[in-house]
């Protein structure tokens, strides 16, 4: 594999999507100093740890709905998967993230989603608010492989807007399928989504689902490996809110994204790569992280579904 083209490509890459101005960034982000709408950054990580990273890799943003795979595997890793089946499916919704898509017994369709986000929080053996965000911290970091921290002004941004999840929440209560209270529920969840990342350290979070739960920079085993590949099947599948699809049609590599601009991807076996762009499409993903991985996933070959091993892109003349 010629590591060495990586920082070509990204830069190329860059240079192709860097005048896209289409769409919004979340409104939460008008509360947040520092977070300007028209950033961009791009990272990857090899399953043996090589990196390389474009355009703002230093600018911190917030995880938002990626930290929902992490919370799920997370979660895996503490009570197991028959445990958490019994209250939240995998199956995707075909419907906007923030949408009360239920099955019939009252469990949400799917971990990524924000309803069966919110319960996902809930089950971690934690015995209140702090102690279940400080687990996560500890997780996050092993994955990242650096210490990551809560952003209080995002959190405080998120705060004002809540209405909608504690509305999910309480419905989920109403049924019985929450431990905990609504609030608390909702208050950690917001957290999780609060957690401040750089795109190298997304990059390495990926990579370090795509080697089977083994962080490739630090050598620690973070996840058993089922744990990393239920992961990675639910974002292939339901990664992408109501474009998850389209996006395996056309991108084919376990993703989430986050209305942040953060767009983390996982092609197990062989890297981790993360975008950053605040302007968002019609489903809530970010417009230049779908096209720098459409372009990425071309010329590296990283469709899971083709029939060529990944990265072959990487190994021949261009």
């Amino acid at each position: 594999m010629d590591t060495t083209r990586f920082d070509d490509d990204l830069r190329a890459m860059l240079d192709e999507v860097e005048s896209d101005r289409r769409g919004e960034p979340s409104d939460y982000l008008e509360d947040v100093a520092g977070q300007h709408v028209d950033g961009l950054a791009v990272a990857v990580c090899t399953v043996d740890g090589h990196q390389a990273a474009a355009g703002e890799t230093e600018h911190a943003f917030a995880l938002q709905s990626v930290s929902k795979a992490l919370t799920y595997a997370v979660v895996l890793q503490e009570i197991g998967l028959d445990h958490v089946l019994e209250d939240v499916g995998v199956e995707p919704s075909g419907e906007s993230f923030n949408h009360l898509s239920l099955h019939d017994d009252g469990r949400p369709c799917n971990p990524l989603i924000n309803a069966g986000a919110i319960l996902v929080h809930s089950l971690l053996p934690a015995g209140d608010e702090d102690e279940r965000t400080a687990l996560l911290l500890r997780r996050y970091s092993a994955l990242a492989g650096v210490e990551l921290e809560v952003c209080e002004d995002v959190l405080d941004a998120e705060r004002t807007r809540a209405d909608r999840n504690l509305g999910l929440a309480h419905l989920l209560a109403d049924a019985g399928r929450l431990p905990i209270s609504a609030r608390e529920a909702v208050a950690g969840y917001l957290a999780q989504c609060s957690v401040l990342v750089t795109a190298p350290q997304l990059a390495v979070m990926g990579a370090t689902l795509a080697a089977g739960g083994t962080n490739p920079v630090t050598g620690e085993r973070v996840l058993d490996e089922w744990v990393a590949q239920q992961a990675m099947s639910v974002m292939l599948t339901c990664g992408m809110y109501d474009a998850s699809g389209q996006w395996v049609a056309e991108v084919g590599v376990p993703a989430k994204s986050g209305v942040s601009g953060a767009l983390l991807g996982a092609v197990p076996g062989a890297l981790g790569l993360a975008t950053w762009s605040p302007r968002l499409d019609e489903q809530g993903n970010s417009r230049r992280g779908i096209g720098l991985f459409e372009g990425l996933s071309a010329r590296w070959d990283l469709h899971v579904l083709q029939h060529r091993g990944a990265l072959r892109g990487l190994s021949g003349p261009r």
